[in-house]
C-alpha cells in the first residue's frame, strides 16, 4: 500500500510540474504505463532521434556533462523533459500529420476521378493539362547579345513606303535590335520595313511561329479540328485553341510526329518556307528548310514542329504566310516599292493559291486568344481598339535570344499584317515583340490612320492572278 501511494504521489508531482512548464526528468515509476513502455522502447532503439531536434540549453548542458563526467544515468541522457510546450507540439504535429494525410488522400481521389473518362481511359484536359505542362522547368540559360542598338534604321530606303506606317513602326521599335515589317495582305505591298538589313538577312530559327504552318498542315490532313482532343501523353489531352493561344510545344510535337517529316516539309514549302518571298527585292536572302529530319537525339520532327529547330525563316517569308492567312489563301510575292512612281504603277503578283480558306476559321480563335489571354496579351496593355490575331515565338541560339510576333488586324479600313522580329538578350522574347506591335497600332490610331479615306490610287488595290 505504501509503495502504491508513493507511486501515485510521484505521478502527481510530475504532472503538476509539467503543467507549470518546469523542466524535470522523471524517474522510473514502480508501475510504468503502456505509453511509457512504448516511449522507452522507441528511445532505446533510436537514441539519436530525440537529441537531433533542437535540444534546449539545459538538455545540451546535461548531455555535455554526461559525456565528460559520466555522472548522469543512462536514462537521464536519453529522456527529454516533459513540458506543456512539448505536449502541445506533439499534439499539433500529430493532428497536422493526420490532416495532411487526409487532404492528400482527398486530392488523389478527386484527381483520379477526374482522370477516368467514360471509356475508362484516364485523361486530363483543358486548364489542368496547361497547368501540368507549365510546371515543367526549363534549364536556366545565359545570354550575351545586346537587345539594343544605336540606330536600327541606318541604311533603309524609304521613298516608296507609306510615311505614316513607317513613322509608327520606327516609333514602336525604338532602339531595340530588331525589325518591323508591315504588309498590305490584299496585294503583297510592303508598307514599311524598318531595319532592312536584318529583315533581308538569311533569317533565323522561327521559334513557335512555325506552329502556324504546322496547324494548317494538320488541319488540311484532317488530323484535327478546332475541338479535337490530342493526347499529349501522361494522361493529358488538349485542343487546338488553347494550344495556339498558350503556344504548347508538346501539342505541336505530337502533330509533327503524326504527320511525319515528309508531309511537314511538303506543307512548309507550299507555304513559302525555303524560297524567296519577295519579287525583285534587292539584298533579300534565302532562308533554309532542311531536306532531312532533325536527328532523333535532338528531338526529330517533333522539335522542328514545336519551335523550328534546324529551320531558318526570314521575316519576309513569315509575313507572306500570315498575309495568305489574312486574305483567305492568296500567297503573294512581297514587293517593296522604292519610289513614289513605283507605288503609282504597283501591280500585285501572285505566287500561288493556297486551299486554306476552310481551315482558317478553325485556327482563328487560337490566334485571337493568344492576344486576348495568351502569350501575346502584352499587346493589349497599349491597344484594344480592334481585334488583332497573331502568334508569338521565343527561342535562343548560342547565347542570343530571339523574339517573334506575326499578326494581322481587322482594322476599320481593312486588314494589315505585321511581323516584329527581335534579337538580343533577356529583354528579347515573343511577348516583347507583341508589346511593340501594340505600340505600332497605337501610334497609327493616334494619327487617325484608320479613319475612312477617299481612294487615292485605283491601281494600288487591283489584283493580278497570274504568275510572273
Amino acid at each position: 500500500m505504501a509503495l502504491q501511494s508513493l507511486g501515485n504521489t510521484r505521478i502527481t508531482v510530475c504532472f503538476v510540474l509539467a503543467i507549470l512548464s518546469v523542466p524535470m526528468t522523471c524517474v522510473a515509476l514502480s508501475h510504468p504505463t503502456d505509453a511509457d513502455r512504448r516511449t522507452h522502447s522507441t528511445v532505446a532503439s533510436k537514441p539519436a532521434a530525440s537529441h537531433k531536434a533542437r535540444p534546449s540549453s539545459a538538455i545540451a548542458s546535461r548531455t555535455a556533462t554526461s559525456r565528460t563526467s559520466g555522472a548522469v544515468s543512462p536514462r537521464v541522457a536519453v529522456k527529454t523533459p516533459v513540458t506543456r510546450s512539448h505536449l502541445a507540439a506533439r499534439t499539433t504535429t500529430r493532428v497536422s500529420t493526420v490532416a495532411s494525410r487526409a487532404r492528400t488522400t482527398s486530392v488523389k481521389t478527386a484527381t483520379t476521378a477526374r482522370r477516368v473518362s467514360s471509356s475508362g481511359i484516364r485523361t486530363v484536359s483543358g486548364t489542368r493539362a496547361l497547368q501540368a505542362l507549365r510546371r515543367r522547368r526549363v534549364p536556366a540559360e545565359r545570354f550575351y547579345a545586346s537587345s539594343f542598338t544605336d540606330d536600327p534604321t541606318l541604311g533603309d530606303r524609304t521613298e516608296g513606303e507609306d510615311p505614316d506606317v513607317r513613322a509608327a513602326a520606327v516609333s514602336a521599335l525604338g532602339n531595340m535590335n530588331g525589325t518591323v515589317l508591315a504588309i498590305d495582305p490584299t496585294n503583297g505591298r510592303i508598307l514599311a520595313m524598318v531595319n532592312q538589313k536584318l529583315a533581308l538577312s538569311s533569317g533565323a530559327e522561327p521559334c513557335s511561329t512555325i506552329k502556324l504552318a504546322v496547324t494548317l498542315a494538320a488541319l488540311d490532313e484532317g488530323l484535327i479540328k478546332r475541338d479535337t482532343p490530342v493526347n499529349l501523353g501522361g494522361h493529358y489531352t488538349l485542343t487546338l485553341t488553347p494550344a495556339l493561344a498558350h503556344s504548347v510545344n508538346p501539342y505541336f510535337e505530337t502533330l509533327g510526329r503524326m504527320m511525319g517529316f515528309e508531309r511537314v516539309k511538303y506543307y512548309a514549302n507550299e507555304f513559302g518556307l525555303g524560297e524567296l518571298a519577295g519579287f525583285n527585292i534587292a539584298g533579300e536572302q534565302l532562308g533554309v528548310y532542311p531536306d532531312t529530319e532533325l536527328p532523333a537525339a535532338e528531338g526529330g520532327v517533333g522539335r522542328m514542329c514545336s519551335f523550328g529547330e534546324g529551320i531558318s525563316m526570314t521575316p519576309l517569308q513569315l509575313g507572306a504566310l500570315v498575309s495568305a492567312i489574312a486574305n483567305g489563301g492568296t500567297l503573294y510575292y512581297l514587293q517593296h516599292p522604292q519610289l513614289p512612281e513605283e507605288v503609282a504603277s504597283f501591280v500585285p503578283k501572285v505566287k500561288r493559291m493556297l486551299d486554306i480558306a476552310p481551315l482558317i476559321p478553325e485556327m482563328r480563335d487560337g490566334l485571337e486568344g493568344a492576344v486576348d489571354y495568351g502569350t501575346a496579351r502584352s499587346l493589349r496593355a497599349t491597344f484594344r481598339e480592334f481585334p488583332v490575331l497573331g502568334k508569338t515565338g521565343t527561342c535562343s541560339n548560342n547565347g542570343t535570344r530571339l523574339g517573334w510576333f506575326a499578326s494581322y488586324a481587322d482594322t476599320p479600313t481593312g486588314r494589315i499584317v505585321t511581323v516584329v522580329f527581335l534579337e538580343g538578350g533577356r529583354p528579347t522574347f515573343g511577348p516583347k515583340a507583341a508589346q511593340l506591335t501594340g505600340q505600332f497600332y497605337r501610334a497609327l490610331w493616334d494619327r487617325n490612320y484608320f479613319d475612312p479615306k477617299a481612294p487615292q490610287l485605283a491601281t494600288s488595290s487591283r489584283s493580278a492572278h497570274t504568275n510572273p
